[in-house]
């Protein structure tokens, strides 16, 4: 066989196998019976059914007849959001990749740059296959590296004229970072001087309002267009929606239609994401608040299982999500937090871990609703078991305990 053949080989084994861990890690974390977070793209399809069924009649009228084509329900819905955001208008879209490659394109159109200045860290940068460039026709440019947002300096020296300035809100991939206001005040100031634009990717907007102390429309107020999602912090269906001017809007709109975005019936999806303005929104400084709970306990509960090193990132988190980064393979990490769930049905760690170095991993927390249940005991005690089976697992590999702590 040769080399290329047995790499292939190598590669389809790797995937079953990666494929068999996050089946076992799905149904170890639905049959839990305590979980950090309950996210609804992990319930079954009768338990989404049953959101609309019970939730659904006290946000909108059911006896009203469907949307075609983007009117009556989804129209309401984008009236909502742009009232919550302090904006001329809204238009909603299938999804968030396509409302920002509109927003940007459209606001190209107007400078007269299709350059757009972001994070290396961005959305479209690590997760869209350079939509940007191949579909939309703009140039993005990396401002940074570092893994927070930019900093005014940064905006102000870059060496390049851009259109517009995209920032991430949170910066998820960098731990779901927030700048403070005065940063981010800054930061848009900056941009105004160098006549940019500025776009905020407010996937997660929904739940920065306690780490920047400012209310949703005066947030938004900083920006001239911004894109929110209806399923990550909303727990929707799915559905993004862009608010802005009412000029930019409206072009949008077209734009949305070109892309093929404008669905024939979407009553399911607004129906969801309406139900989550009523009922999640008010509840997420509450998620934030005990998110830093159980931050404080994680460390406190590694400390004293003796586990020498441990990062949780940020150290108070910014929003109710956060990263754990521990001196351990992210396979060894993988099969004692799966272990540990389907024992004890405890899921601490419910999402994969990735690797970050050698002996070296991280994975993301997020605390919502189901979270509330815990107390910090609760988390250092569920800490006690994970890492009795982090020895465990390094015992059946035959490694050295420990081996690549920093």
């Amino acid at each position: 066989m040769s080399d290329t053949a047995e790499l292939g080989k190598d590669e389809q084994g790797e995937e079953r196998s990666a494929e068999r861990m996050r089946e076992r890690r799905a149904t170890a974390h639905r049959e839990a019976r305590q979980a950090l977070s309950r996210p609804g793209y992990r319930a079954t399809i009768r338990e989404r059914l049953a959101l609309l069924q019970d939730e659904a009649p006290q946000v909108y009228d059911l006896d009203e007849p469907v949307d075609v084509y983007g009117n009556r329900i989804v129209e309401a819905l984008e009236a909502r959001v742009a009232g919550l955001l302090g904006k001329e208008a809204a238009a909603f879209f299938p999804t968030g990749t396509m409302a920002q490659q509109v927003a940007l394109r459209c606001w190209a159109g107007r400078t007269g740059n299709a350059t757009v200045a972001l994070h290396a860290m961005s959305h479209p940068e690590v997760h869209e296959r350079n939509a940007f460039s191949t579909v939309s026709g703009l140039r993005p440019v990396r401002v940074t590296t570092e893994p927070r947002l930019p900093t005014a300096d940064e905006i102000r020296d870059f060496e390049e004229p851009f259109g517009a300035l995209m920032l991430e809100l949170p910066l998820r991939d960098a731990g779901f970072v927030l700048p403070s206001w005065k940063e981010l005040s800054e930061v848009v100031e900056a941009a105004r001087e160098r006549d940019a634009v500025v776009h905020f990717d407010g996937a997660r907007l929904w739940e920065s309002t306690p780490h920047l102390g400012r209310p949703l429309d005066e947030i938004a107020g900083l920006a001239d267009s911004v894109y929110v999602s209806f399923y990550k912090s909303l727990d929707g269906f799915g559905g993004a929606a862009l608010a802005g001017p009412k000029t930019l809007v409206d072009e949008a709109k077209t734009w949305r239609h070109r892309y093929g975005g404008t669905v024939f019936q979407q009553f399911p999806t607004a129906l969801s994401a309406l139900v989550g303005l009523e009922r999640e929104l008010p509840r997420l400084p509450e998620y934030v608040a005990h998110a830093r709970v159980v931050a404080a306990a994680l460390r406190e509960g590694f400390a004293t299982a003796g586990v020498p090193w441990v990062r949780v990132h940020p150290e108070e988190p910014h929003t109710y999500e956060f990263q754990v980064w521990l001196p351990y393979d992210a396979e060894v990490l993988a099969d004692a937090a799966v272990r540990q769930a389907e024992e004890t049905r405890i899921c601490l760690f419910a999402d994969a871990w990735d690797r970050g170095g050698p002996g070296l991993a991280f994975t993301e927390v997020t605390v919502r609703a189901a979270g509330l249940e815990w107390t910090a005991q609760d988390v250092k005690a569920a800490v006690g078991e994970f890492v009795r089976r982090i020895a465990d697992e390094e015992g059946a590999r035959g490694q050295q305990p420990g081996r690549g702590r920093p």
